[in-house]
């Protein structure tokens, strides 16, 4: 059993990660001592500018910064010296067509994991993600009791790595009595701290708001805040409830369109270039075989995803905003950040 310890150190992994910034700065404003691995300290100052927009430039100042990469044994021992906690919210991001996406994350659970339960620690939170507890029944919502078989195809990279990092992780945890809880967000929206810090899944908005897309496919995501899911890494942190268990951090379920909808409506005068045609499914899927990352996509079209977050709320008394509020504050964030325009 675990309890909150404040002053006691914290590991987070990825310190340039979205979520890995906004559980940094609920860290530091909760009075914890925070590591962070980067895999090169030119990134040290980068972090602390972007954490200090939310816990203040003080509190950013006294973050600790270790080198370490998922794919070397370097620096990991090291980076878990002395820590109490550690948050392992790094994985590789489907962004990066050049990444093999399932031996990163497989290859670098096992190090952080490995090394946080060689130096003792008293939790580990794992971040996975919502596909790793997919029904495949778009009538039967996700709960923590389903495990998504991976497909092993290359269009689903990314959902295999994370299906396949969270197996990794119970596994290594039932060797070597490492207590562990697995967080299991869905689409994170939601500001990202810091102008330079890597945007995540918000760069559906921002394309969105960019019109680098021309009209919305039929696609969909249960979305929620990324600030909500930092909140749940640091409940299941401390919390004597979630040793040992699952939980599923998830919202709304809105398709693209609506998602369009809701920056036209909220945003009239910056959403102006928001598209509003619906792009039909055959020319995603004509486009999507030149395309890896709608590739990836193309199962989703038409697809309904719904989740069941309420173990979190019952067990650890989370409560996510609303989704619509997440949107607004992901656009206006990235509205403030656009080149040429004056923050809000």
């Amino acid at each position: 059993m675990t309890e909150s310890r404040v002053g006691e150190t914290v590991l987070v992994t990825g310190g340039t990660g979205y979520l890995a910034g906004w559980v940094i700065a609920g860290l530091l404003e909760r009075g914890y001592r925070v590591r962070t691995t980067v895999r090169s300290l030119d990134k040290a100052e980068q972090v602390r500018r972007a954490v200090g927009e939310q816990a203040g430039g003080t509190a950013a100042g006294t973050i600790d910064f270790a080198v370490a990469d998922l794919l070397t044994d370097d620096g990991w021992d090291e980076a878990l010296s002395g820590v109490r906690y550690v948050l392992h919210t790094a994985s590789p991001m489907p962004f990066d067509s050049t990444a093999d996406l399932v031996t990163t994350a497989r290859a670098g659970t096992r190090r952080v994991l490995g090394a946080a339960a060689r130096a003792g620690v008293a939790r580990a939170v794992f971040t996975s993600s919502g596909v790793a507890a997919d029904t495949g029944d778009p009538d039967t919502p996700a709960t923590e009791t389903t495990w998504t078989a991976p497909s092993g195809t290359p269009a689903r990279a990314y959902p295999d790595s994370k299906i396949l990092a969270e197996r990794d992780a119970w596994e290594l945890a039932a060797k070597t009595g490492l207590e562990l809880t697995a967080v299991l967000p869905t689409f994170m929206q939601g500001p990202t701290l810091g102008a330079s810090n890597r945007p995540g899944t918000s760069e559906v908005v921002r394309r969105l708001l960019t019109r680098e897309i021309p009209a919305v496919p039929n696609i969909g995501w249960n979305v929620v805040d990324v600030r909500d899911v930092a909140e749940l890494h640091i409940l299941a942190m401390t919390s004597p409830a979630a040793a040992g268990e699952r939980f599923l951090g998830s919202g709304t379920f809105l398709w693209y369109r609506q998602i369009a909808g809701i920056l036209r409506e909220n945003l009239p005068d910056r959403a102006a270039k928001v598209p509003t045609r619906t792009l039909p499914d055959i020319v995603f899927k004509l486009l999507a075989r030149r395309n890896p990352q709608m590739a990836m996509l193309r199962p989703e079209l038409g697809r309904r995803r719904l989740a069941d977050s309420s173990k979190a709320g019952t067990r650890l008394g989370w409560r996510p905003r609303p989704a619509e509020r997440t949107i607004i504050d992901t656009a206006t964030a990235l509205i403030s950040r656009a080149p040429g325009r004056r923050g809000d």
